[in-house]
């Protein structure tokens, strides 16, 4: 009989968040070893409950949510996106502009099936957010890495992004706050993606799922805003901010020059008509969610507890020698670098693993953001500070033996 092989498609695709490391971690849990997760940021097992009028909302509307909504999502939601943005300077937004999904996954995934062609380019930064790589692959296209640098806290080289646009550049993806590095980028920095991409007649394509989660009196800019003469797409969503991951409710809207982007938007159309619609209950979280007093800002000031974990897991990660990291601004993840010299790590995926066994320790591999290079790691700062110093401790432990003096 012949073999059922997986689709040619899938050469080259990659998420590693997902991806070995982690069937490993559940084969030791299947084994009766506890493991110390500081790979996903997923709030909830944290213990980051949801605000309770997005639950009560929920609650209230089960009943009458059970069948299907319009494709692009339920009138009120989606007016309340708009709304948002046209609170924080994006021009001439309406409900039409919105695109809810389930979650920003799947906005990633229609978005691009959309826009790419066969031989297409977006550029993406490295590191990223590996679902983008992933997505242009998958349809067709070529995703091309722009380098970020760390020791300027991991902002981009607008100058070495140009350089990299050809004929055959479709987009360039902004992941601001940056996952996996906590960069957030500054106005200056975000007005000159918008310019590039106007210049060039590119989709601004800014993923901004973590727009809420700043530190240390960071500021996010809209990307949105600066946008007027080419098409701009903004991601967003409940999952991160309103610690509500498994809700799945996540919008797309697209503002700029709309009539430059009609067949596209028609495209579009067309596939988020073909899913159907998405979570419908969790469409009603939207509105109340985005018009609810935000508890988050508390949890990133200080003595919060985000920002108390993310300060804790910075200390205790570059007290360990040969380890440096930048200090995030934002986002839930800390991204620290494994000096080559003292740790020559040639397979970070198997280093990963084999730190996983020895110390029960879960964490992810820096190349499973398309970073070109073995020595950077990924870590959640999720859980409680007794958890990150308990974890911590045992990798700081297990690098003691492996390190070269």
């Amino acid at each position: 009989m012949r073999p059922i092989t997986q689709s040619s498609k899938l050469a080259g695709v990659r998420y590693d968040v997902r991806g070995p490391i982690l069937q490993e971690a559940e084969r030791l849990e299947r084994e009766g070893h506890e493991i110390l997760k500081l790979n996903i940021g997923n709030p909830a097992p944290f213990g980051f409950e949801a605000p309770p009028e997005i639950v009560e909302e929920l609650r209230r509307i089960l009943p009458k949510a059970q069948g299907y909504s319009d494709s692009r999502g339920v009138l009120p939601a989606r007016e309340a996106v708009a709304r948002h943005y046209d609170g924080v300077g994006v021009a001439a937004v309406g409900p039409d502009d919105v695109y809810l999904g389930n979650g920003v996954s799947e906005l990633i995934s229609l978005v691009l099936q959309a826009l790419i062609s066969p031989g297409d380019e977006v550029l993406v930064p490295a590191p990223d957010y590996p679902l983008w790589t992933a997505q242009v692959t998958l349809s067709g296209g070529l995703a091309v890495h722009y380098p970020c640098d760390e020791s300027d806290g991991w902002m981009p080289d607008l100058a070495a992004i140009e350089e990299l646009i050809t004929p055959a550049t479709r987009g360039i993806v902004l992941i601001n706050p940056n996952n996996p590095t906590g960069a957030v980028y500054s106005a200056e920095l975000v007005r000159g993606f918008a310019a590039l991409a106007e210049r060039h007649g590119l989709v601004l394509m800014a993923d901004e799922i973590y727009d809420r989660i700043l530190y240390d009196g960071a500021e996010h800019e809209y990307a949105a805003r600066h946008v007027a003469g080419t098409l701009c797409l903004t991601f967003g969503g409940l999952s991160k901010a309103q610690r509500v991951a498994g809700y799945r409710a996540g919008w797309v809207l697209a503002s700029g020059d709309r009539a430059l982007a009609a067949d596209f938007l028609e495209g579009l159309t067309l596939l988020a008509n073909m899913r159907m619609c998405a979570n419908v209950p969790a469409q009603h979280a939207v509105a109340v969610a985005l018009s609810a007093e935000s508890s988050i800002e508390a949890l990133c000031a200080p003595g919060g507890r985000l920002r108390e974990q993310r300060d804790i897991g910075h200390r205790l990660l570059t007290e360990i020698p040969g380890v440096d990291c930048a200090l995030p601004g934002g986002a839930m993840y800390l991204f620290p670098r494994l000096d080559p010299e003292r740790y020559p790590i040639h397979d970070d995926q198997r280093f990963v693993i084999e730190l996983l066994r020895a110390t029960r320790v879960l964490v992810t591999n820096g190349r499973g953001f398309n970073l070109p290079t073995p020595d950077h790691l990924r870590f959640v700062t999720l859980p409680e500070a007794p958890v990150l110093r308990e974890a911590i401790g045992r990798i700081a432990e297990y690098l003691d033996g492996v390190r070269v003096p």
